[in-house]
């Protein structure tokens, strides 16, 4: 059960660096038309009953969805998420990849499914947020910045393993 602590923690370092990447790819003209706001808007929705919107853009705020957005990206989306990593090779009694760091890599590369298939399809921009907001590229920008959330959930359990 030691490596579900460390994935989790993991996932929380990897939502920070996932934050960075998205700061920076945004300065270079790269970014999914999300934020922080609209996935606090999501998230209280889901609470409400309502999973898709026609356009999130259109849907009416909630009070406190910025802080709401900031607490499921780090404990759902980040730690939480982050669970499925060590989980799958329990349950399926595969060997746990020799390299964390590549074994995270490749797992921030498969979480990039969580947008492409639920998250902007919800948001009403479809698969791979091809209808998000104009000059938006949620297809690269949510690639870019799954792989530094793999990493730093391969790191913290490479770390943690070897304390």
């Amino acid at each position: 059960m030691e490596i579900l602590a460390w994935a989790f923690l993991g996932g929380i370092v990897g939502a920070v660096l996932m934050d960075v990447t998205e700061t920076y790819a945004a300065k270079v003209g790269i970014t999914s038309g999300v934020n922080i706001a609209l996935v606090g808007r999501w998230f209280m929705s889901l609470l409400r009953g309502q999973f898709a919107h026609a356009n999130i853009l259109d849907s009416k705020p909630f009070p406190r969805e910025v802080k709401a957005g900031w607490a499921f990206h780090f404990l759902v989306g980040g730690g939480g998420v982050a669970l499925t990593y060590p989980l799958f090779f329990q349950t399926t009694g595969l060997p746990f990849p020799r390299n964390h760091l590549l074994g995270g890599l490749l797992f921030g590369l498969a979480t990039s499914l969580l947008p492409w298939f639920i998250l902007l399809p919800s948001f009403g921009w479809g698969f791979f947020g091809r209808r998000g907001p104009q000059g938006s590229n949620a297809f690269l920008a949510s690639t870019l910045s799954h792989l530094p959330y793999g990493l730093g959930v391969g790191a913290v359990i490479a770390m943690g393993m070897h304390v």
